[in-house]
């Protein structure tokens, strides 16, 4: 079993529900209830990893408030696509991944810049191969510029 910190697991276990919500258009209570009740604790498949020791409120806070935020959070993220480009056109995953990390960026000035960056590239390099952790870097970058500053 790989050791990953609770949040780390959290925010994997966050962009899971935000892009489970998104492609069954289920809602964000019965998503955190069911990733409370039937993922967390429990071993993935293909992994053989536990998602015990998320960090379950942190889980259940970035899941709420992208949604409670999601106009906000989606325009910190537009604002640095290139030109043109809008959200829909992004894979879906990569949304869920920039809009968890936006939010955190926005709303968690408790968590060190380089830390969400870092974690919602790693994660993106766990879903991708090719140019996405990159893009997820720059566009994340961009956001806290936008809203550290």
């Amino acid at each position: 079993m790989s050791v990953k910190s609770a949040r780390s697991v959290a925010r994997l276990a966050a962009v899971q529900a935000l892009y489970q919500m998104e492609v069954s258009s289920a809602g964000v209570e019965a998503v955190i209830r069911e990733f409370s009740e039937h993922r967390f604790d429990r071993a993935l498949e293909d992994e053989g990893d536990t998602l015990a020791t998320a960090d379950e409120a942190f889980f259940a806070e970035l899941v709420r408030g992208v949604v409670s935020s999601q106009r906000e959070v989606d325009a910190a993220v537009v604002k640095r696509l290139a030109s043109g480009w809008r959200l829909e056109r992004l894979d879906a995953t990569v949304r869920a991944i920039l809009r968890a990390g936006a939010y955190e960026l926005t709303h968690r000035a408790d968590v060190p810049t380089e830390v969400v960056i870092n974690e919602y590239v790693e994660l993106a390099k766990s879903f991708f191969e090719g140019p996405e952790p990159g893009f997820v870097n720059a566009a994340l970058d961009g956001v806290a510029q936008d809203v550290r500053a």
